[in-house]
């Protein structure tokens, strides 16, 4: 009888009971007395908790948004929003009594106030790359922590999805001005990473000239070369000329757009040929006093004259790094087909060559790589060593990681530095890009020909039970069938 009174007094509620085993006591009376109950009515609460939302039931503060009004609860409110709190329980603030409130909300702010407010009583709110932007919004000026993160977190993991649909610029610069340091570094490394992908969106654009320097200023831009680069930055310069067409001073304007920008193009990573092309560009000719000055440093720097370019070494020391270029003469694609049918331990090798020197007087320093891939582990065997006490048994060892071992076949140069960049494709929302990118400094001597870089991608992300493969899609993976594993390595010379 009693378990019967229990199940209809908490029915839809959801009860642990311990067994009678449990009790000191047979009896019912000493199970009642002793034995303890879990009730898990949370469910119950949220349905009620949406009841008030959706029918509006006992609101006691009226929020106005636009030409929208919406009825809540204080309590509500003041649970989920620090800035609500102080609001409406702070004497300092005007509004604490009031039962009808104004809000001034940007318009894109407005379009989404009601599944902001929803999340408040539900705790579920649906996300796309259209609306999160407003949301988080909306969190930062109401400080709603756990809905940031929840904004922050989409926003990472969704870079490429907006850079497709022209978000990327909107996300950089909210980011930057907000202060959300994993959001902007996302978006930076996918801008830098994937820099001709984001020159062909008609976003482009809207790259701030800040933020567009930022970029063009770092090593690790990823492109098939320097000349690539600079058409893609007259390509900016152009569309921000027609922005500032109907501005005062345009002229004088540009101008000072041009030289800030192009200060930090790289000429001398530049061929002789491609620069003397450049020499007829219609931008370098309306602006050949600081064109040719810049252009005659990578002359001078192909050329070998090393002592009238010691200045620039000392203060301009970028103009002479490569980037991460992906022409022939300073890499090479890698790719792994049928990824899913690879036996453990499997090994793929690459042979290829690549120069060592972006000067033209020394183009004839070239260096062969040969490239061993582990992408299912690394397997030691047991073996014997012969040493002079005797023989020593080396035992089995296997590494669960990707590995990339890099060894110089050639006899390298005694100064033979270089930094090492793998660049990992993969694919989110859809989107085939750079998703990441691996870089090694490294001295190749006699001695020590062989680079080894592990965890070069998640090893349980390309590892899994043969049942979960056809249901799981790592973002590692690419092509129409998502079992090719795709890398490029980058091989550039560190004087």
């Amino acid at each position: 009888m009693f378990f019967q009174e229990e199940e209809s007094f908490l029915l839809g509620d959801k009860i642990s009971l311990p067994t009678r085993s449990a009790c000191s006591s047979s009896s019912d009376e000493d199970y009642n007395d002793n034995c303890q109950i879990t009730i898990d009515n949370s469910e119950n609460i949220l349905r009620v908790l949406k009841k008030l939302w959706v029918d509006q039931n006992m609101c006691d503060i009226y929020l106005k948004v636009g030409n929208k009004q919406y009825g809540a609860h204080r309590f509500i409110l003041c649970a989920i929003s620090d800035v609500f709190q102080a609001m409406l329980m702070n004497s300092a603030w005007s509004e604490w009594r009031e039962t009808c409130i104004e809000l001034q909300e940007m318009p894109i702010c407005e379009n989404v106030f009601y599944t902001f407010l929803e999340y408040f009583y539900t705790g579920k709110i649906h996300i796309t790359h259209t609306n999160v932007m407003p949301i988080l919004a909306l969190a930062d000026k109401y400080l709603v922590k756990s809905l940031t993160r929840i904004c922050i977190m989409y926003m990472c993991r969704h870079v490429p999805h907006a850079a497709y649909h022209n978000q990327l610029s909107t996300w950089l610069h909210y980011s930057n001005m907000c202060g959300h340091e994993r959001i902007f570094n996302s978006c930076q490394n996918y801008f830098k990473w994937n820099f001709e992908a984001v020159a062909n969106t008609s976003d482009y654009t809207n790259v701030d000239c800040d933020t567009f320097v930022r970029i063009i200023q770092s090593n690790d831009v990823v492109v098939h070369n320097e000349m690539m680069l600079y058409n893609c930055v007259t390509r900016w310069l152009e569309l921000q000329q027609m922005k500032m067409e109907k501005s005062e001073d345009c002229v004088g304007n540009f101008q000072k757009l041009v030289e800030t920008v192009m200060m930090y193009i790289r000429f001398p990573m530049m061929t002789p040929r491609e620069l003397a092309v450049l020499l007829m560009n219609p931008l370098i000719r309306q602006y050949k006093e600081f064109f040719v000055d810049r252009m005659a440093i990578g002359m001078k720097y192909h050329s070998g004259y090393t002592e009238q370019l010691q200045f620039y070494y000392e203060n301009q020391k970028y103009l002479f790094t490569p980037r991460l270029y992906t022409s022939d003469s300073c890499s090479a694609a890698l790719s792994i087909e049928n990824f899913w049918d690879l036996q453990s331990y499997h090994i793929s090798t690459f042979v290829f060559s690549s120069h060592l020197s972006a000067a033209e007087h020394e183009s004839h320093k070239v260096s062969e790589w040969v490239v061993d891939l582990y992408p299912k582990g690394v397997h030691f065997k047991k073996c014997f060593l012969i040493v002079w006490e005797g023989t020593l048994e080396i035992p089995e060892e296997i590494l669960k990681t990707v590995r990339m071992s890099l060894t110089c076949r050639d006899s390298p140069e005694p100064d033979m530095r270089v930094k090492v960049s793998v660049l990992i494709y993969g694919v989110q929302g859809g989107v085939e890009h750079v998703m990441e990118v691996v870089e090694r400094m490294h001295h190749f001597t006699s001695e020590d020909k062989v680079l080894n870089i592990n965890d070069l991608v998640p090893f349980h992300e390309l590892n899994i039970s043969a049942t979960m493969q056809p249901a799981h899609e790592t973002p590692f993976l690419v092509g129409p069938n998502r079992d090719q594993l795709k890398l490029n390595v980058v091989i550039a010379p560190i004087k």
